[in-house]
């Protein structure tokens, strides 16, 4: 009895200290990124819901586990920290129809991302999509002005994350299909901060958003990218 006792106990302690050994991931995005009961916060816009109150026109994706990220940490063995994602969210502060979307940039929820191992950013669609002014490259000294263009907006988001969360593995997600100048600029802003760009390709999109399949393809393709 005693014996088994302390079998029982040995197990416990190592499955625990695999618990906590276990990385931190959190997730600064946009729609892509977004699901139902997820979110942190909870008030952010949604794009993909659960069960039957998800739209079968926009998507097939009804439960979280055929997310990318859901799929990405289960084959790391992560754990999520924060899902900081908010549907329509532009990196800069200019939006749709020039709309000021300054309360859901990235910019300003990068201080909202717990204590991460990893972050994963997953931005730049709806920039593109939105026709958000690109500006000029600019790595400091940032104004409120600035940050309604993306390349400054890009380079402030970066160092801001680089600056809050110093032992962080960071890494920048890239959507496929988005305009030339966004995707560049993407490109030249994370090699300036060291910041690894993963490109994505080919993915399988209803209504513009991954579906089942682009999510699987989207989890595939960052695996071999993040060792």
């Amino acid at each position: 009895m005693k014996k088994t006792l302390l079998t029982l106990s040995f197990l416990i302690a190592c499955t625990l200290m695999g618990m906590a050994q276990r990385p931190s991931v959190s997730i600064l995005g946009d729609s892509y990124s977004t699901f139902e009961g997820y979110l942190t916060p909870d008030t952010m816009d949604i794009w993909y819901f659960a069960g039957s109150r998800h739209d079968a026109r926009s998507t097939d994706v009804s439960k979280v586990s055929e997310t990318w990220w859901m799929q990405l940490i289960k084959k790391k063995n992560w754990k999520l920290e924060v899902n900081n994602s908010w549907s329509g969210s532009t990196i800069c502060y200019t939006g749709y129809r020039d709309e000021d979307y300054s309360n859901r940039s990235f910019v300003l929820r990068t201080a909202a991302l717990g204590s991460p191992d990893i972050i994963l950013i997953f931005g730049g669609t709806n920039d593109s999509w939105a026709g958000s002014p690109i500006g000029e490259y600019k790595y400091a000294d940032w104004r409120r002005a600035d940050l309604y263009t993306f390349r400054p907006a890009m380079a402030c988001m970066l160092a801001r994350i680089q600056e809050r969360y110093p032992t962080a593995d960071v890494y920048f997600i890239s959507n496929d299909g988005l305009k030339p100048e966004i995707t560049e600029s993407m490109a030249t802003i994370c090699k300036h901060y060291g910041v690894p760009m993963i490109q994505l390709k080919g993915i399988s999109k209803t209504a513009g958003h991954p579906n089942i399949e682009g999510m699987r393809q989207i989890a595939e393709q960052l695996d071999k990218a993040i060792y």
